[in-house]
């Protein structure tokens, strides 16, 4: 409680008062902004989803050699093998299958391996590719806040990237656009995972190896 003395000239309880009030109002702000950011500003890139830590550990005890990276988005919306080209410098031959899924859905590691690539790659967008032996784990069309880097060692099961937004900037090679002119991320025509799985430095088909469930 703000205690004046009555001797004191209105000017100066006037001014008193303009600064507590000053100072209380830096204060509330200051803590407003704080919750703010603890609550609602997410870690990666403006995405707000949790991260199922009871999948992780089911993936991590099962019986699977293989994981499916993406929790409760089980359609291919584009198979592997022979299509036509649904956007510009997008191959008629696709060498990997296609989860769409909403940006910020996080992407788990379908096998254990070690990080080789984790940037913007050409067609295939903002790209992270693991290696375990003889075969080549690559998942596009990422999130550009990677949240690996190339030597990491990966397990099964762990978080390895977003599903990225279909548009992305910040990349001067990216040569991708959509109808409007913006650039995308690499060719695609809205967010979801590009999973291609190679053996041997060959393409295969990714279900050959992981069941969708």
């Amino acid at each position: 409680m703000l205690i004046i003395p009555l001797y004191l000239p209105f000017k100066e309880v006037f001014t008193i008062n303009y600064f507590k009030f000053i100072y209380t109002l830096v204060i509330t702000i200051t803590i407003l902004i704080v919750f703010f950011f603890i609550f609602f500003i997410p870690e990666n890139n403006s995405y707000i989803f949790s991260i199922d830590s009871s999948y992780v550990e089911q993936s991590i005890q099962g019986t699977n050699t293989y994981l499916w990276p993406l929790p409760n988005h089980s359609y291919i919306s584009s198979y592997f093998g022979r299509r036509n080209s649904p956007t510009a410098y997008a191959s008629s031959f696709h060498k990997g299958i296609d989860i769409p899924a909403e940006a910020g859905t996080p992407i788990y590691a379908v096998s254990s391996g070690t990080v080789t690539l984790a940037k913007f790659n050409g067609s295939g967008g903002c790209t992270v590719v693991i290696v375990n032996n003889n075969l080549t784990f690559t998942y596009c069309h990422v999130s550009p806040t990677f949240i690996v880097c190339p030597g990491q060692y990966i397990q099964k099961g762990d978080l390895v990237a977003y599903v990225g937004p279909k548009n992305i900037y910040g990349f001067p090679e990216n040569k991708y656009r959509d109808s409007s002119g913006n650039p995308t991320n690499g060719a695609t025509t809205g967010s979801h995972l590009h999973l291609s799985i190679s053996e041997n430095g060959t393409a295969v088909d990714p279900l050959k190896y992981i069941a969708v469930p």
